[in-house]
């Protein structure tokens, strides 16, 4: 089951033949998680969600509040089997006609959704290890921080993990400094210090990344901080963990012949299951 536009059914009937986001990757989404029927960190995505769409120069029809996004949401929840929680997909994409120049600016969405068996976040790794990607770099500029059907570099990057037996990469930029990993944002501890690589190096602008800045800043004697990350500094780490919304946080265990702790980086993650159950 889907919502297309507002309407529940089997599937969405759209021919990839015409359609923007499959032609020209000329489409953002937004990866929700929901939990007992209940669309976490809502507003967050809402407004990440309007301001990729006005950065794209797509038309905001009026209905597109909060309170229409989230009911959209969970009609498609409602119509699914029950299940704690549910890995949703938003995607809004510029309707059919032209080519790279598009007939219109005006919008349709499709939002679809899975089940997922851990309602609260927990390290779903015990080992995990990281390399460097290289092949290519993400660009800074302002499109490489949205979440959009352009994905190849982390679809390519993904491919490489998976052959060379790593759980994940780490992305560089053009200027050789550590952006993301390819689903995830990064944070780094040295000491009493947690920094993660700003959103103007590149990386995603991503929801879970805000929530635990918010959190981590609001720990006694520790220094939080927006700072470049190089590779250097990876050797030189006490902790190194990834955050998303839907896996919540899961600390790297290893980058090459460096091994990491993971006590803070649990510690972290306790706090935001508390947090979550408290909102």
């Amino acid at each position: 089951m889907v919502n297309c536009n507002g309407i529940i059914q089997e599937n969405t009937s759209i021919g990839i033949e015409s359609n923007r986001g499959f032609l020209y990757g000329d489409a953002i989404f937004e990866t929700i998680k929901v939990l007992d029927n209940k669309v976490l960190f809502l507003e967050d995505h809402y407004f990440r969600l309007m301001a990729s769409m006005r950065i794209c120069r797509m038309e905001i029809p009026m209905l597109f509040t909060m309170e229409y996004v989230e009911a959209q949401i969970l009609q498609l929840i409602n119509a699914l089997p029950a299940s704690p929680a549910f890995r949703v997909r938003f995607s809004v994409y510029r309707t059919d006609g032209g080519f790279y120049a598009p007939v219109s600016n005006e919008v349709a969405f499709v939002v679809t959704a899975m089940p997922i068996e851990k309602a609260s976040y927990t390290i779903e790794k015990d080992k995990y290890e990281v390399e460097l990607y290289k092949d290519f770099h993400v660009t800074t500029h302002l499109l490489s921080t949205l979440k959009t059907n352009n994905k190849l570099l982390h679809v390519v990057g993904s491919v490489f993990a998976k052959e060379n037996g790593y759980d994940n990469c780490l992305l560089l930029n053009e200027e050789k400094n550590i952006v993301e990993a390819l689903q995830n944002n990064i944070f780094m501890k040295i000491g009493n210090v947690i920094s993660t690589p700003p959103i103007s190096q590149g990386c995603i602008n991503g929801i879970m990344r805000k929530q635990v800045l918010a959190l981590l800043s609001k720990m006694e004697g520790y220094e939080v901080k927006e700072a470049v990350i190089s590779p250097f500094d990876l050797q030189k780490a006490d902790e190194l963990f990834l955050t998303n919304v839907i896996s919540g946080i899961q600390p790297i265990t290893k980058y090459r012949k460096k091994e990491y702790g993971i006590e803070f980086t649990a510690e972290v993650l306790k706090r935001l299951n508390a947090q979550i159950r408290l909102s």
